[in-house]
């Protein structure tokens, strides 16, 4: 499995988001808690996304020119 790509997918973090602001309602959260907690896994996602891009960014520098 290419753990990279699946990492900096918005699909990814769109389905994990998902899957837990669902969870937190279903354990009796309100819908202002999984708004929170579905924006905290979408910034964690963008993060990830940007240290994916900018390793392999590093890693090719040069490679290509």
């Amino acid at each position: 499995m290419d753990w990279k790509r699946k990492l900096s997918s918005r699909k990814f973090w769109l389905s994990v988001a998902n899957f837990i602001a669902m969870l937190v309602v279903v354990l009796g959260g309100n819908s202002e808690v999984a708004t929170q907690v579905t924006g905290v896994i979408f910034a964690g996602g963008g993060v990830v996304a940007y240290i994916l891009a900018e390793g392999y960014a590093d890693a090719t520098h040069g490679k290509y020119l």
